[in-house]
């Protein structure tokens, strides 16, 4: 794989009280941490395994040392401003660094391998756009072989229009795209517990499961 490929990933800093609120409402504060936690595991193991540049942008700061490597990875801030702004200003920044692909992907999203990211900067080889819509109504994952900005303007973030809203601005655009399994996000404990009976070995991560009472 090109080393003209850029893989963007958006990421919170794990602290507890800051991470998967809505999870936590139900779980706890520390349950949602542990959980977040498991979430970056798998988000950092899938990017590690494609051969391509990696951007990887902090909600908040970037940390001295942690798990994520500084030899695998080009650490930066988000930008200010709301989720569009952010992620436009991070693809702007990889192709302004030499990117003919840019994919960018976040880390509630489980079941995104690394073959799945690979597919799409393949579907990039002929379509303008690749989109992995989230069972929520959002998506997982979204790449472009240019930057567009259009494509971050006038959607309403967090509601369950944003992919819909976001391939109806391409198709008005007048390009075309390529549509990835839709997957589910883990933001609710609904969301958590689903993912677990659906993959029992991850009781063998230590992570919490239970509710707080």
């Amino acid at each position: 794989m090109s080393r003209q490929e850029t893989l963007i990933v958006f990421i919170r800093n794990p602290e507890k009280g800051k991470v998967k609120t809505r999870l936590a409402s139900v779980a706890g504060d520390e349950a949602a941490l542990r959980i977040y936690s498991f979430l970056l595991k798998k988000t950092r193991s899938a990017a590690l395994e494609v051969a391509c540049n990696r951007l990887l942008c902090y909600s908040d700061y970037i940390p001295v040392a942690d798990e994520w490597p500084d030899t695998g990875f080009l650490k930066m801030l988000q930008s200010p401003g709301d989720l569009g702004q952010r992620m436009a200003s991070a693809f702007r920044e990889a192709f302004a660094s030499g990117a003919k692909k840019a994919v960018i992907i976040g880390s509630d999203c489980p079941d995104l391998d690394a073959a799945l990211i690979r597919n799409a900067f393949g579907a990039l080889d002929s379509a303008d756009f690749v989109v992995g819509p989230a069972c929520d109504g959002g998506y997982y994952l979204l790449g472009m072989k240019h930057f567009v900005p259009e494509l971050f303007e006038g959607i309403a973030w967090s509601t369950a229009s944003v992919a819909e809203d976001t391939l109806r601005l391409i198709r008005s655009l007048g390009m075309n795209y390529t549509l990835l399994p839709r997957l589910s996000d883990i933001d609710e404990y609904e969301d958590w517990i689903g993912y677990v009976n659906s993959n029992p070995d991850t009781g063998k991560e230590s992570v919490y499961t239970g509710i707080q009472k």
